[in-house]
């Protein structure tokens, strides 16, 4: 068999056996990925891409490093699987690796196979501590595709199975500064506003019901929509006012993305709950992780913690999330990620002069968004907020662009993303936005 009509039969298979997420499956063509290095990844054909939303924006270490390979391969000789009754080395050792990155208290850690699942049982503990049911959360946002995840989230994607949505989840708006919901004149402003917003849905729903204000560490896949200064510790002041629980959802922003280890730790706020995944391995193994305050934790000491998985705390999957978090630190990977995201903004700042079509760049770390717009004045989108099919020719057409150019990213309704592994180099970010550019000049024959 030659080597075309094997790369033939590698894709055949996929599409004949094998169901692919949030598509139509007819007349899919998914890149046929052969391997990856760094930032970049190659098909079968040769052609090289840059991976500028570190895929689905987990592989924060970039692709490839062998020191993973290296700690997976040493657990598995030692010890690949014991239920998550028993105790091993290596679930010792992450726990109280997660203890020293995480802030204030946050101390004892429960593991999962990925963020939907941390979500899902951080959502479990926070109805078992309080003895409430009901969970606030942002209308634009994603937490996951489980049932209670997809239900605590107000992303679209929910909409054909939200006749049977799980029950107890109420939706606020978020501080959306671009888009104020309240036309306010600052970001510290919209923050304020905001917080207002839901301490006047927890008054209405009724605060003794209110079990945890659910939020994102920093807005990730509904538009990155950066948080005022002051939104994290108005939300804490609110949490603590009524009694309710502030779960932290890092899955996306976590482990050095947004240019701190998570995105809450720009506002100085300790969340009683932080939920992970993604970056926790650099996407290497399935790990999730749900992570609670001493207080908390100490609450299950004489009553059940009744949650549990069969993978949970997975030696193997935690070998990979140690040596990550290493990797992470020694290559100062974090203070990278804050260097490349002001030097990211900076060049999108430039772009702007360019393409009257970019509206707004929501930006931290190397966790960003650009939005494109008809017309900055009324800020009409280039491609509406869930759109039809019938509406997304330009974002098509950009995407098609983009694949065509040689890059990887995330490009949804008029938003391009921006999250390139936290190893990127200010030349590879230049080669980036190079492309992106030429993407955006689609957006611009949009314009009025």
């Amino acid at each position: 068999m030659s080597s075309q009509s094997s790369d033939k039969q590698i894709l055949n298979d996929n599409l004949e056996y094998t169901l692919f997420s949030w598509a139509k499956q007819g007349g899919l063509n998914p890149v046929n990925a052969k391997s990856a290095n760094g930032v970049y990844f190659y098909d079968r054909d040769g052609k090289k891409y840059l991976d500028f939303s570190s895929q689905l924006m987990n592989v924060n270490i970039g692709h490839g490093d062998q020191r993973i390979t290296e700690a997976v391969s040493r657990q598995m000789q030692e010890l690949s699987y014991v239920y998550p009754g028993m105790a091993t080395e290596v679930r010792g050792k992450l726990g109280k690796k997660i203890a020293e990155i995480t802030p204030g208290n946050l101390k004892k850690t429960f593991f999962t196979l990925g963020g939907a699942e941390a979500v899902e049982n951080s959502i479990k503990v926070a109805r078992m501590y309080t003895g409430r049911h009901k969970i606030i959360s942002h209308y634009r946002s994603y937490h996951g595709a489980t049932y209670g995840a997809i239900s605590a989230g107000g992303d679209p994607r929910k909409f054909p199975v939200d006749d049977q949505i799980a029950p107890g989840f109420v939706h606020v708006e978020n501080p959306y500064f671009y888009r104020c919901p309240w036309n306010t004149s600052s970001m510290e402003e919209c923050g304020e506003m905001a917080a207002k917003n839901i301490e006047n849905i927890i008054k209405y729903e009724n605060p003794d019901s209110i079990a945890a204000i659910l939020i994102e560490g920093e807005s990730g896949s509904s538009g990155c929509i950066k948080y005022p200064s002051n939104y994290w510790k108005l939300l804490r002041e609110i949490a603590d006012r009524y009694g309710i629980l502030l779960i932290d959802d890092e899955t996306m922003s976590g482990f050095g993305r947004t240019g701190k280890m998570f995105g809450v730790d720009h506002s100085g706020v300790t969340p009683d709950i932080i939920c992970t995944a993604k970056g926790l391995t650099s996407g290497y193994l399935p790990l999730g992780a749900v992570i609670l305050t001493d207080t908390i934790s100490k609450h299950f000491d004489d009553n059940p913690l009744v949650i549990g998985l069969t993978y949970s705390a997975h030696a193997v999957s935690c070998a990979a999330a140690l040596e990550n978090i290493k990797i992470i630190q020694e290559e100062k990977m974090v203070a990278n990620a804050a260097n490349m995201g002001v030097y990211m903004e900076q060049k999108v700042e430039k772009l702007k002069e360019k393409h009257p079509s970019i509206g707004d760049y929501r930006n931290t770390g190397l966790l960003g968004c650009i939005e494109l717009v008809k017309n900055r004045d009324t800020k009409e989108p280039v491609t509406p907020w869930n759109a039809k099919p019938s509406e997304m020719e330009a974002t098509n057409r950009m995407a098609s662009k983009i694949r065509e150019a040689g890059m990887f990213t995330f490009v949804r309704w008029n938003w391009i993303f921006t999250a390139p592994p936290l190893c990127i180099t200010k030349e590879q970010i230049n080669e980036g936005l190079d492309i992106i550019s030429q993407a955006i000049s689609i957006a611009d024959e949009y314009c009025d």
